[in-house]
């Protein structure tokens, strides 16, 4: 008994005298600050503002019919009728204005009869971010002007065969921004 209560005054000493040594010694930490954040820009957005259109035609021996992307429609070896009621299509892009952005085209590369026998006609896209008067390549990056806009236009060739069945043919024409 007398050797557990000089044990038990020898444990409490020592944890006094570590006690007393941890709130004497000075602590030597350091710290810092970062600052974070971020900024919100403008989301890039794409709307179709003009259609592509071929105009009207007769197809007795097939060929082909450009339409620029300035809208300018030229014919070889199929009949044009009336006057041109051709047109590029217009895209219009918003978003944060100098900012960079990738292009994506898409779509069918044919125009389907929508009220014949599923009759087609091929389609070979273009385009350009000018309207300036192109009929081949396509615009695959741009930027958004001081005012976060820009135009896409795209013209296309369209392969008309011989005797091609009457009616209105109709595709799709898709174009997908991104920011870089």
């Amino acid at each position: 008994m007398k050797t557990t209560i000089q044990q038990q005054r020898t444990l409490a000493a020592l944890a006094v005298i570590a006690i007393g040594l941890g709130l004497g010694m000075p602590a030597h930490a350091a710290q810092a600050t970062a600052v974070a954040g971020g900024t919100v820009v403008t989301p890039i957005a794409i709307v179709s503002s003009v259609p592509l259109a071929f105009g009207s035609f007769a197809a007795a021996a097939g060929g082909t019919i450009t339409v620029s992307t300035s809208g300018v429609r030229a014919v070889s070896g199929v009949v044009a009728m009336g006057a041109s009621s051709a047109s590029a299509a217009r895209f219009d892009i918003t978003g944060e204005p100098g900012s960079t952005f990738t292009i994506t085209h898409s779509g069918t590369a044919v125009l389907t009869n929508t009220g014949g026998g599923g009759e087609t006609m091929a389609l070979a896209k273009f385009s350009d971010l000018t309207g300036a008067n192109a009929t081949s390549g396509e615009a695959t990056a741009g930027v958004l002007s001081a005012g976060g806009t820009q135009s896409l236009y795209v013209g296309g060739t369209l392969t008309v065969g011989a005797n091609q069945a009457p009616g209105v043919y109709a595709g799709d024409v898709v174009a997908t921004v991104e920011y870089n």
